[in-house]
């Protein structure tokens, strides 16, 4: 029930899909209604938050807040038991329909996974993720991921595929029950900079100590947060983005997948070093 009503109430939340919404609401309101001008109101302020939340560098300032909140878990001077490598970096009905890896923004997850395997190369690679669409495709995303490891070198040997998790909270679960991780092993978690604050959230109340490795930064530095862009579009799915963490945080804490609001590093220590 979670997973349905998650979807069906981001659909409406998206800063995209609910300034459409209200133009549309608002023109009705002022052709159908003696509301005329109350509804030519909104439907200017949803039009000026499209320029707002679409061209201004706001976007970026809210990503770039997730982005900061976990340094690199460098350097990584001990032993590395096992990486996992939450899915969300390509499209898994093509990649599997054609038989080679079709990725998109976050193929960073998958890159820089099977460049850790190969500096780890007694560390286990699990791959979780199943399917998240509401509808239609069942296709894993975590298989997906195997082909693309496998296409890179890595051997299928070393890789578990965890695919029945359709969300973060699932992936910290399904994760755990799978490698039963023991006390004193190191495992790095490998997913985008913006998603680490809630994954790392979930992965703490499964129980699942991990160590971050973010990956995918869509903002980079001062400068790259202050710089607006040149089409609506790009702004609003960056904003999209931004929103999708930030109301996720809120409906983990509140349904307890999390224990705090806005997770924080904490210390960590590796096997023979320390982080």
């Amino acid at each position: 029930m979670f997973f349905v009503l998650s979807k069906v109430i981001w659909f409406l939340l998206a800063p995209s899909n609910l300034l459409a919404l209200l133009i549309a609401f608002g023109l009705l309101l002022a052709a159908l209604t003696h509301l005329r001008h109350s509804g030519l109101v909104l439907a200017g302020i949803a039009c000026a938050g499209l320029f707002v939340f679409g061209m201004t560098p706001l976007a970026s300032l809210f990503l770039r807040t997730l982005e900061g909140r976990f340094p690199i878990a460098e350097p990584l001077t001990g032993a590395i038991d096992g990486i996992v490598i939450l899915g969300g970096a390509q499209d898994p009905d093509a990649s599997i329909g054609l038989g080679q890896p079709v990725l998109n923004e976050s193929a960073e997850r998958l890159v820089v996974g099977r460049a850790l395997a190969r500096r780890f190369p007694d560390a286990r690679v699990l791959l979780s993720g199943g399917s998240g669409a509401l509808t239609g495709s069942d296709t894993s995303e975590a298989r997906a991921g195997a082909l693309m490891l496998e296409s890179l070198g890595l051997d299928p040997a070393r890789i578990l595929i965890e695919e029945r998790s359709r969300n973060t909270h699932e992936n910290a679960v399904f994760s755990r029950d799978m490698v039963q991780p023991q006390e004193g092993e190191t495992w790095l978690l490998v997913t985008s900079a913006f998603h680490m604050p809630r994954s790392i959230g979930v992965f703490r109340e499964a129980g699942f100590a991990v160590l971050p490795y973010p990956v995918d930064f869509r903002t980079i530095g001062h400068e790259g947060s202050l710089r607006g862009f040149s089409t609506i579009s790009d702004g609003l799915r960056r904003f999209d983005l931004a929103m999708h963490e930030y109301v996720g945080l809120v409906a983990y804490r509140l349904t307890g997948r999390t224990d705090v609001l806005f997770p924080a590093p904490q210390a960590a220590t590796v096997r023979d070093g320390t982080y």
